[in-house]
């Protein structure tokens, strides 16, 4: 059983690579949608428990302030990062979420890239290049969850 995070700022693709896990017959779960964070931002503590309490491998995705609560039951926790110049086109481009559209949202991301960043680089065990394709990335990760890495 591997249970791996992937956490970075928005923009920085852990939606597109958990669909290109999940595509390729992963469990995943994107804790952006469907109720995994409480209306104060936070992880609801009692779900995500029962979830890595689950025997099977599985690839969680999320940037919250208690998700440090929680890394030591992932075997890795993957920072995925790229430059805040493409972190903030990848947000006014995108579809799938309306987060990063408006100019105060995307200062809201430049502060968070000085503030936030520095956070979650010291909690991760590793750190990956967002820039890299979803393939080449799910591929890396397919190699942590077969232990190969």
């Amino acid at each position: 059983m591997t249970r791996i995070l992937v956490t970075g700022m928005s923009g920085a693709g852990k939606s597109t690579l958990l669909e290109e896990l999940r595509r390729r017959g992963h469990d995943t779960v994107d804790t952006d949608y469907d109720g995994w964070t409480l209306p104060d931002g936070s992880w609801d503590e009692e779900r995500v428990s029962r979830l890595l309490a689950e025997p099977h491998n599985v690839v969680v995705s999320g940037t919250v302030e208690n998700q440090a609560n929680f890394y030591n039951r992932f075997d890795h926790v993957i920072l995925l990062s790229a430059p805040v110049d493409i972190l903030l086109e990848r947000v006014r481009t995108r579809r799938s979420n309306p987060y990063g559209q408006s100019v105060s949202q995307q200062a809201e991301i430049r502060h968070y890239v000085e503030t936030v960043e520095p956070l979650l680089r010291r909690g991760a065990t590793i750190e990956l290049d967002g820039t890299r394709t979803p393939q080449d990335l799910a591929d890396e990760v397919e190699q942590l969850i077969d232990g190969t890495e």
